[in-house]
């Protein structure tokens, strides 16, 4: 298993509930061995002036998805920072729900890869990215 910290899925949703990721509606659903999965609503705070799930909003999704994953999976003196993230918008979400998975490409002592495949109600993929994170060291006071 490559998680180092035992946090649940409502203590993540828990920590999250005063910024962005709350407002759009993003929860964690589930999380595996080597994932972590999140889902975010296709509603009027996500979609964009023609109806269709925000292109923004998909990179919100995947980067909140694989910055969790990664706190998850660092040391307890590490904080994770994303440094670049890529993302192919591949098919539209309409209505429902969109549905991301984080899985890890690499897991270093310093940076981490996280590639989040997004998919709709019916599962068809609908978006891939690719998160580059930094492991900086917490400094306590």
């Amino acid at each position: 298993m490559i998680w180092q910290k035992n946090l649940s899925l409502d203590a993540l949703n828990h920590l999250c509930q005063r910024s962005a990721v709350a407002h759009l509606g993003i929860r964690f659903i589930e999380q595996g061995q080597d994932f972590l999965r999140g889902s975010v609503p296709v509603d009027e705070r996500t979609t964009q002036p023609f109806g269709l799930l925000h292109g923004g909003i998909s990179a919100t999704l995947a980067e909140t998805l694989a910055s969790a994953a990664a706190l998850l999976s660092c040391e307890n003196e590490q904080i994770p920072v994303g440094t670049e993230l890529n993302i192919s918008h591949l098919k539209a979400v309409k209505t429902g729900q969109a549905i991301g998975t984080a899985r890890p490409l690499h897991l270093g002592r310093s940076s981490q890869v996280w590639q989040v495949e997004i998919v709709d109600e019916a599962q068809q993929l609908c978006a891939i990215a690719r998160l580059s994170i930094r492991l900086h060291e917490r400094h306590m006071p």
